[in-house]
Formats: C-alpha cells, sequence, structure tokens
C-alpha cells in the first residue's frame, strides 16, 4: 500500500507591477530617500550654523546665516542641474560613462572667459559680471548645443554616435585655443583666470540666483514631465520606436532641456566635470528601480549632499572654498571605484 506524503511546496515570491520587483526593494528606497534627505538637512543646517559664533536661533544667528544663504542656494542650484542633467542625457545617449560635458559646455566656458582675459586684460573678468552677460554666457552654450543637435539628428543620416564625437572634437578644439591664449597671458592675469577655471561656488553672484533658478525649475520640469519617455527611451531606439514614441523629436527635447540646465550650471560657477558622473553613478546603486520619476529625486539629493559635504570639508577644514572640484575628484574618484568593483560592471 502506497500513502502518499504531502510534500511542502516552496511558497511563491510576491512580486510588483510598477518602478519596484519586490515590496524589499521598495522599502530600501523609502529608506535611501529618508536617509539622504535628513543627511541633506544635516549638511545645510551644518553650513549655516558652524563657526557661527552667535548662539543657535538667536537674531544675530540668523543674520549670519542669512548671509550663508546665498551659497547653499547656489549649491542647490548645481546639485539640481548637474543631477537631472546627467541622468537624462545618460538616458538619451544609452550610456552610462560620458556626460553632457563631452559636448563642449565647459570648454566653451573656459575660451569665453580666456578671451575675455586675452583681450581686455584683467578687466575682461569685470566684463564678464552681470546679469546680461550671464544670460549671454548661457543662451551661446545653449544655442551651440541646439545647433548642433538640430543639425546632426535631423536627416535620414541622423546619428547620435556622430553627434557624440563631433561634440568631442569641438570641446577639444576650444580647449586648445584657450590653452593657447592663456600662454600669452601675462602672470598677474593667468593668476586672476586660474581662479575662475575650477568649479567654485564663490564664483557665483547672488543677483544671478533670480534668473538661474527658474531656467533650473523649468528645464527640470520638463525632465520631469517626460519622465515615462525616458523609461521607454531607455530601452533603445529601436524599442522606443516599436513602441510608438517619436524618437528623434524626444531626443532632440532631451538634449536641449539638458544644455539649458548644464549651461545654467557652468555660467553659475564655473567647470564641474566629474561632479555629475560621480552623481549619476551612486544614483544608480542607491536607487534600486530603472523609473525616473523615482530616480529624479535620489539623483537631486545625491548630488546636494555631495556638494554641500565637499564645500563643508573644504571651507571649514582645509580653509579652500574655492577648491570644492579638487574634493569631488578624489572623492568621486575612490568612490566610483568601489561601486564599480563591487558590481563588477557599469
Amino acid at each position: 500500500m502506497v500513502v502518499d506524503t504531502p510534500t511542502r511546496e516552496t511558497p511563491p515570491v510576491r512580486t510588483h507591477t510598477g518602478a519596484f520587483a519586490t515590496r524589499a526593494a521598495r522599502r530600501r528606497y523609502l529608506v535611501v530617500v529618508v536617509g539622504l534627505a535628513v543627511a541633506a538637512v544635516a549638511a545645510s543646517f551644518g553650513l549655516l550654523a558652524w563657526a557661527n559664533p552667535m548662539p543657535v536661533g538667536s537674531r544675530g544667528f540668523w543674520k549670519i546665516a542669512q548671509r550663508r544663504l546665498a551659497s547653499l542656494v547656489v549649491i542647490a542650484v548645481v546639485a539640481f542641474s548637474q543631477a537631472l542633467a546627467t541622468v537624462a542625457f545618460q538616458t538619451i545617449t544609452n550610456n552610462r560613462i560620458i556626460t553632457p560635458s563631452i559636448m563642449g559646455f565647459e570648454s566653451l566656458y573656459r575660451a569665453v572667459q580666456t578671451s575675455a582675459v586675452y583681450f581686455l586684460g584683467v578687466a575682461g573678468v569685470v566684463a564678464l559680471q552681470g546679469v546680461p552677460q550671464f544670460l549671454i554666457q548661457v543662451a551661446v552654450m545653449v544655442a551651440l548645443a541646439v545647433a548642433l543637435y538640430g543639425t546632426l539628428l535631423s536627416g535620414r543620416h541622423a546619428n547620435l554616435q556622430v553627434m557624440l564625437l563631433i561634440g568631442i572634437v569641438i570641446g577639444a578644439g576650444l580647449g586648445s585655443v584657450a590653452t593657447f591664449m592663456q600662454r600669452m597671458l601675462s602672470p598677474s592675469e593667468f593668476d586672476v583666470l586660474s581662479a575662475r577655471m575650477f568649479g567654485n561656488i564663490s564664483n557665483a553672484e547672488a543677483s544671478y540666483l533670480p534668473v538661474a533658478v527658474p531656467l533650473c525649475l523649468a528645464a527640470g520640469l520638463g525632465l520631469w514631465v517626460r519622465s515615462q519617455r525616458l523609461n521607454v527611451m531607455a530601452l533603445g531606439a529601436s524599442a522606443a520606436t516599436g513602441l510608438g514614441l517619436n524618437h528623434r523629436r524626444e531626443t532632440m527635447l532631451g538634449l536641449t532641456l539638458v544644455s539649458v540646465l548644464i549651461a545654467v550650471s557652468t555660467a553659475l560657477v564655473g567647470p564641474m566635470t566629474f561632479f555629475g558622473f560621480l552623481v549619476a553613478t551612486l544614483t544608480y546603486s542607491l536607487a534600486g528601480t530603472h523609473d525616473h520619476r523615482r530616480i529624479f529625486p535620489v539623483a537631486v539629493l545625491t548630488g546636494f549632499v555631495v556638494l554641500a559635504g565637499a564645500y563643508f570639508v573644504m571651507r571649514y577644514v582645509f580653509y579652500a572654498q574655492g577648491m570644492v572640484s579638487v574634493i569631488i575628484e578624489l572623492v568621486g574618484g575612490t568612490t566610483f571605484l568601489i561601486v564599480l568593483l563591487r558590481k563588477g560592471r557599469l
């Protein structure tokens, strides 16, 4: 007589449709967002309160804090711009290595700053200051990018890879021109120019913020609204077209919004080549999802924590707040190597 013994079946793994595959992934995402938000608040308070001689909450404390508030807003604008622009750019190009700086924005910034000092002397730095000059720099950068996109992404032989290569060539050419002019400067002129060749929060003028903030918010909102389209574009051009998406048009619109964000950030504080790459790399590791509506908040918070932390260390530990990009290169490069070795792939 054979008796059937009941077997214990393995309970099925519950999965969910949407941005997260499991509930654990959703909980992890919430923990990451809350942790980054707490770190952002702590960094903000540290920048406002550290080395403030007045008691916390007193009238004198807030007067001193208000003077530091402009730097905090600049950090928020740069983190917002660089984070959203880099994540969107890497999605559009389907490449997590290249960044918007490959299109020559930073080389153009260096060429403009160097040309002003080369032709006008030290007074050229003063000539580039002011809201109209800031808007002109942003407009020139965006116009160059849009012209490049419109030329190379239209027509029958549109090719994103060719556009990226031409962007590299343009950036290298502008960099070479800037380097040639720098060699012709006097030591005093070169010293003044060198201070503006690094990403520096102190380079930003508070008078630029009423213009820079609305531009960044408008471009950022445009990318946020197109989050679902970016999710489809991440599948590749063929898959996106097969799903009914006008891939060429979305690429043009997305790259234009990216251009506005990067142009504002670069014209505001100067070039920060490695910052966007660092933020995007950390974001992909922390978010645990491919949904851009969830990725964008993590990217912005990560960018703010990284930049505010770097600014705090350079200002209050090394007393060299003008060299924020140095610590970002150091810490960012180390963090990238750790993440790359742990994952084993990009």
